[in-house]
């Protein structure tokens, strides 16, 4: 019997989640799959409330089973479009986050003033009004002394009071020192599309429609955003569409993916630009949406300047600044010397991509960003979806 990648795809992701939760049946000492002693099991006895997933910013529509005021099933919620009633196991374990016995549900206070390797800090319980109060008399304190720069507001994953919590009040107490995770997270990433594209938000992909798919930096069956989706569409993607995968890690992605470049880490930008030289050199940029020389005369030759004056662009801005700053001297060869990707692959992939133009797309992940210099890296990836008019 011979069987489709994309049901090989779903299969793998439904064989890995019953490995993961089969050992939590019997003995647990885990809240979540705890066994529930005089209420109703199975599918009787409850009822559905919707909700959304927090396992990521994706925050896809969910659907909890609640039986005697206690969660026990999670799935997608059945009306969504977004995720089409399914969630990634991220949703499914969120049930052992709700229930761990270590979590922590009230405010903490730090008893033992010494710091340092190995001192236990010694936290207790505390009331929210107690809490609430500390902070309060300690930011009056900072603003009766005029040292209100020496407030600093430290958050993790954001919620919708971001916008009051995190950015207004810090200003309005006269504070510049408001900080979150995202530096070390996406903000990276959002930087990247938001200077190419003019977009600085998550982004989706049109996967059904694409005809070349090149995943950067990520595992979106696995990791990222929109998994559940993608978990249903690129298995589909696979058989209609040729897939490229950037990675160190031989990712689930890259596994199945047609060609894998496991470049050498904090190269992304080497290769980026290695592929728009191939792209550039050879002509074969999506003309309809970038543009062209106007004699029609391809002056993009490894090394030389080009005269932007020569180049009528469409929808792009910069193209030849661009080459001549950065990707002129960027070719296969030496991209292939910096990553440590055979130049070969770089010009393959490159070709492949230009073929397929413009049903490309070009999804990039948080690994070409949370990097020195990574923004600028970003900016490389996301312009070869404007090369291809992707």
């Amino acid at each position: 019997m011979r069987i489709k990648r994309r049901d090989f795809l779903k299969l793998s992701v439904a064989a890995g989640a019953t490995a993961a939760l089969s050992g939590l049946n019997k003995g647990t000492d885990m809240n979540a799959f705890a066994a529930h002693h005089g209420g109703k099991t199975g599918v009787m006895g409850g009822e559905w409330k919707p909700t959304t997933c927090q396992g990521c910013t994706t925050w896809c529509p969910a659907e909890v089973f609640i039986q005697d005021g206690r969660a026990v099933k999670v799935k997608g919620n059945r009306l969504s479009k977004q995720n089409e009633g399914k969630v990634c196991p991220r949703g499914h374990l969120s049930l052992q986050q709700v229930y761990d016995p270590d979590r922590i549900k009230v405010p903490m206070k730090r008893t033992n003033p010494k710091k340092g390797k190995g001192e236990d800090p010694k936290f207790v319980p505390i009331s929210w009004d107690e809490a609430l109060d500390t902070i309060a008399d300690k930011m009056m304190e900072l603003r009766k002394n005029n040292e209100t720069e020496k407030y600093c507001l430290m958050r993790g994953r954001y919620t919708y009071m971001r916008d009051v919590i995190y950015d207004v009040m810090p200003k309005v107490f006269g504070s510049p020192n408001n900080i979150s995770h995202s530096s070390t997270c996406a903000e990276a990433e959002k930087f990247g599309s938001y200077y190419t594209e003019g977009y600085w938000d998550y982004r989706d992909y049109d996967l059904s429609n694409s005809k070349y798919i090149l995943i950067w930096g990520c595992d979106p069956v696995a990791s990222n955003r929109m998994v559940p989706a993608t978990i249903k569409r690129l298995g589909d993607a696979l058989d209609t569409a040729t897939v490229a995968a950037v990675d160190p890690r031989l990712t689930t992605s890259a596994a199945k993916a047609n060609e894998w470049l496991p470049l050498m880490p904090g190269t992304d930008g080497a290769l980026a630009l290695g592929i728009a030289h191939v792209i550039l050199t050879k002509g074969v940029w999506y003309k309809d949406f970038v543009g062209d020389f106007k004699d029609g005369t391809n002056r993009f030759k490894a090394g030389a300047e080009v005269d932007e004056a020569e180049f009528v662009e469409k929808e792009t801005n910069g193209i030849v600044k661009w080459w001549n700053i950065a990707v002129k001297d960027m070719t296969a060869a030496k991209a292939a010397e910096l990553s440590g990707v055979p130049a070969d692959q770089i010009e393959r992939v490159a070709t492949g991509m230009a073929e397929a133009a413009p049903n490309v797309c070009v999804w990039m992940g948080p690994g070409a960003g949370m990097q020195a210099r990574g923004a600028y890296s970003a900016m490389a990836v996301h312009a070869l979806g404007g090369l291809v008019g992707g």
